[in-house]
């Protein structure tokens, strides 16, 4: 019994809540409509809040609470995680008034959602590369302010999964091989690109003896005629490796292209 008298209890205030939001909804008052959208906000019933804000929005301009309107619409969406509603009304709130109250806050928080929705390397970076100059603007802005140094941070966090998205295709592209075209190239390519893009990437190791791997492959798959140059080509990849990174991981692997490559330089001239 006393379970049913609370399930009871519970479905009639939810019946009642549902009531009052209706009623609201109808209401013509907008002031009233205004002061329920800051109640469901903070009682955390944002898809009510964003309801009534994004009819109200546009009567409030032009009010005091203009601003305040349109910050709480973002941050409703920011709070539902629809990051890019989101991001698109803090940025349209930063445009308008941008030495308004929240227009800190509100440039930040156009990049941080955009950060949080960044997708996996193997995605699409659209929403990586909007954070990335979302970030780039706040900083430029705001460099003085605790959350510039945060920003500084997850900047560099999205330049790393550009880095290593380069990183993959670069990879693809090497055990392509020769598949439908000379795919070292493009992984030679791919990989030196990436280098000068994000020179301070903790892949650059990984790029470089990408380019080492790339030129022995297609080395080796090359023609009796044309392997003496590619294989000069190994050499010189060997040591702007060793010169680069002389205690590296791939020392080894790197050394053992560099004897095969020396042996064949050798002889091919003789054939």
């Amino acid at each position: 019994m006393r379970i049913k008298s609370v399930y009871f209890l519970l479905l009639a205030l939810v019946l009642s809540s549902c009531n009052e939001y209706n009623k609201i909804l109808k209401s013509t008052d907008r002031n009233l409509k205004y002061t329920y959208a800051k109640k469901y906000f903070e009682e955390g019933k944002y898809s009510r809040s964003i309801t009534l804000l994004e009819e109200l929005v546009a009567f409030m301009k032009g009010t005091s609470e203009a601003e305040e309107s349109l910050y709480l619409l973002a941050q409703s969406h920011y709070n539902s995680r629809d990051y890019i509603s989101s991001t698109q009304v803090f940025t349209t709130y930063y445009t308008t008034y941008p030495n308004g109250t929240y227009a800190e806050p509100a440039m930040f928080y156009s990049a941080y959602g955009m950060y949080l929705d960044s997708p996996d390397a193997r995605l699409d970076q659209t929403k990586t590369y909007t954070a990335i100059a979302e970030f780039q603007k706040y900083i430029e802005r705001y460099p003085q302010t605790e959350r510039s140094e945060q920003a500084k941070g997850y900047l560099f966090e999205l330049q790393e999964k550009l880095a290593y998205k380069e990183l993959m295709s670069a990879r693809l592209y090497l055990n392509l091989g020769n598949y439908m075209g000379n795919n070292y190239e493009s992984a030679v390519i791919t990989a030196r690109e990436a280098m000068k893009i994000y020179p301070y990437s903790k892949y650059l190791e990984e790029y470089q003896i990408t380019i080492l791997r790339a030129r022995y492959e297609y080395a080796q798959r090359s023609t009796l005629k044309t392997q003496p140059e590619r294989y000069r080509m190994v050499v010189d990849e060997f040591f702007n490796y060793t010169n680069t990174f002389p205690e590296g991981k791939y020392t080894k692997e790197a050394e053992e292209y560099y004897r095969e490559a020396q042996k064949k330089i050798e002889v091919l001239p003789t054939i």
